[in-house]
């Protein structure tokens, strides 16, 4: 997980901006503003290595509020445009809708109300990447509305990072609001960014495209074959371009795939490989991957529910 975090350099900075609220200091502040805004932009690290995911959770809310803060300083701040896509789509999955995942079998409720706040944040993210993207390419907000392919067409490698976060953020707004035409009518908006990022850097994140498409490609529309075929050459390139390190696509294989094909035994063997790979090996995922095996020992647990085939 990416969420941004500040240094003693940051830190600083907001000391020295809070002296500078006079007129007379605006070049002064105009510079402090950047030099923070590039920090934070830059500083992406330090949560995603967290072998604390509570601690996270509780830290982030004011990593991202004081992100928003700086947007409203430097509104078309490129780094910080895409740390807040990021970090407020990552906030929203890890914290909120697994939250309510886990809540939903005994307090419904309570599930329904984490998952409303979910997907206002990830339309939160969603606006903060589209944004980013009109620093760039001007018009792209609304052009991506009417126009997808056209308009993801002016997009290049630079680029993917927002392309891959934006759609993300999107495509978790969607999937949270079955019950609103109007959003869900967006989907070929949001299946252009993504598609766009695979074609410019399938790479991106170590095969985060791919583990993303995993997923999607279940329920995707108007594409010719077997679903679960094209999900599985997603996996088989996200496993790939992570080395094997990342439980993430063992997750979303189990998750998307083998339920709905109803076989159990793969769907326990993919959860106990993720649950089997050691956090520590690959610092920068750290955190990404003790909450991916969080998800892994939840769905576990509701292996019963989920296959309708007698389990041994």
């Amino acid at each position: 997980m990416g969420t941004t975090t500040l240094g003693p350099t940051a830190l600083a900075v907001l000391l020295l901006l809070a002296s500078l609220g006079g007129s007379g200091c605006s070049l002064l502040r105009r510079s402090a503003l950047n030099e923070i805004a590039n920090t934070f932009a830059d500083s992406g690290t330090a949560f995603a290595s967290d072998d604390d995911p509570d601690l996270v959770k509780a830290a982030a809310p004011f990593s991202l509020k004081l992100l928003e803060s700086l947007l409203v300083e430097t509104p078309d701040h490129p780094g910080l445009l895409l740390a807040a896509t990021r970090g407020f789509t990552q906030y929203a999955f890890g914290f909120v809708q697994q939250e309510a995942d886990e809540l939903e079998a005994h307090d419904l409720t309570a599930a329904e109300a984490r998952r409303t706040r979910a997907r206002r944040l990830y339309l939160r993210a969603r606006q903060y990447g589209l944004r980013g993207l009109e620093v760039n390419h001007a018009g792209f907000a609304a052009a991506i509305l009417v126009h997808p392919g056209a308009a993801v067409g002016a997009a290049t490698r630079a680029d993917v990072p927002l392309l891959y976060w934006t759609a993300a953020a999107w495509g978790g707004a969607i999937a949270l609001s079955k019950d609103n035409p109007e959003l869900v009518a967006q989907l070929p908006a949001m299946e252009a960014l993504i598609d766009r990022a695979l074609e410019l850097d399938e790479g991106y994140g170590r095969g985060a495209i791919h583990g993303f498409l995993i997923t999607y490609e279940m329920s995707r529309q108007g594409r010719s074959g077997d679903p679960a075929a094209r999900a599985r050459a997603h996996f088989e390139r996200a496993m790939v371009l992570s080395e094997g390190r990342d439980a993430a696509p063992l997750v979303a294989l189990a998750e998307a795939v083998t339920v709905q094909q109803q076989n159990v035994k793969e769907f326990e063997s993919l959860l106990n490989r993720a649950l089997a790979i050691d956090p520590n090996v690959q610092p920068d995922t750290r955190l990404q991957n003790l909450i991916m095996q969080r998800r892994a020992r939840w769905l576990l647990s509701r292996k019963t529910e989920l296959f309708l085939i007698e389990t041994e």
